[in-house]
């Protein structure tokens, strides 16, 4: 009895420090992501987000800087928090759609003005007019 009892107590012993183990251990690309990702909240990356027109191909507009992002998928927008070189912070809104998507750039290690974002718009995705002169 004494035997079966040490058994099962080993057994059990060896169970616990196993899961133990096992959910302490990431992988380490899953701590690299997640220590990026606080970085970038606490606006000490810069990033450059890239908003593009998936129908035509066109870049519409450009936005570099130190940033946090947040999708809002119920409003269907992205919310970009920017931080200036004065501390304080502006937010923009992006409307997402079928056809506009974005990418998100690390450009940290890329020489960037710390303290000022961009926002770069594709001109000719503005409406088009014409002048006619009379003579």
């Amino acid at each position: 009895m004494k035997k079966n009892l040490k058994k099962i107590l080993a057994l059990g012993i060896g169970v616990v420090m196993a899961s133990a183990l096992t959910v302490g251990c990431t992988q380490q690309s899953d701590r690299v992501s997640e220590n990026i990702s606080k970085q970038a909240d606490n606006f000490n990356v810069i990033r450059q987000i890239t908003v593009i027109n998936c129908i035509q191909g066109d870049v519409l507009f450009q936005m570099t800087g130190k940033m946090s992002l947040k999708v809002d998928s119920a409003e269907n927008q992205l919310e970009v928090t920017v931080e200036d070189e004065n501390g304080s912070y502006k937010k923009h809104f992006i409307g997402l759609s079928d056809n506009v998507t974005y990418t998100v750039e690390d450009v940290t290690d890329n020489y960037v003005d710390n303290y000022h974002y961009t926002l770069n718009f594709n001109p000719s995705m503005w409406i088009p007019f014409g002048i006619e002169t009379i003579d």
